[in-house]
């Protein structure tokens, strides 16, 4: 047991990687794409308003699975060739930014209506109200459902093993095959991603705090 794991850490190491850069993309990817749409959502005119809310539902209700194996499978037959790798962070990224929409969205529409006018009265401009206003309250609300977006993306990035992606999910299949000892290679491996996901709640819980310090300052 002990020498499987011994042997796997080399590979698990390098599937690692990629499993770090496969979240890595698809978090900054729909960290930006969710806070632009979100913040369109929230104060944009309702005929921008209708497709984001329609990609938000759409994107939150397929199936993951369902989303990779489209983009990977689907977008060369309209003459978009994309590389496993690529393929699936474009479907990891459009399933989470779903979700970061619906984040948004609803950590600014529950700051109350009288600060943005309380904002606006004093002659601060639209950008300025967000910035010195809404966001840094919203902030505090955005974290904790985020930071769980964020650990999802962790979790579901094992689903590009199934379009050939060689992460850690899938580096764990490989060494199975040469060793046929499963399970000492998916406790390692639930070991790696507990570790992974424990160290961004623990991020998540000084950011909130620090976010708050600075807010009541």
């Amino acid at each position: 047991m002990i020498e499987a794991m011994i042997y796997a850490l080399p590979f698990l190491g390098q599937g690692f990687l990629v499993t770090l850069a496969v979240s890595g993309l698809v978090v900054a990817g729909s960290l930006v794409l969710g806070l632009v749409l979100g913040t369109a959502l929230a104060f944009g005119p309702v005929w921008l308003g209708l497709p984001i809310r329609a990609f938000a539902d759409t994107a939150r209700a397929i199936p993951l699975i369902v989303l990779i194996f489209t983009v990977y499978y689907g977008l060369p037959a309209l003459g978009v060739n994309l590389s496993p790798f690529w393929a699936a962070v474009a479907a990891l990224t459009l399933f989470k930014t779903g979700h970061v929409i619906e984040i948004v969205r609803g950590a600014i529409t529950s700051i109350a209506a009288g600060q943005m006018e309380a904002a606006k009265a004093i002659g601060l401009s639209f950008v300025d109200r967000l910035r010195y206003v809404i966001f840094p309250q919203a902030v505090r609300r955005f974290l904790p459902p985020w930071i769980n977006s964020v650990t999802d993306s962790v979790k579901g990035s094992a689903l590009v093993s199934l379009v050939g992606v060689v992460d850690l999910m899938m580096a764990i299949q490989q060494v199975i095959g040469r060793t046929y000892q499963p399970m000492p290679l998916y406790l390692l491996g639930a070991i790696i991603y507990i570790a992974v996901n424990a160290s961004l709640s623990v991020t998540s819980r000084r950011l909130e705090a620090r976010f708050a310090r600075v807010v009541a300052s």
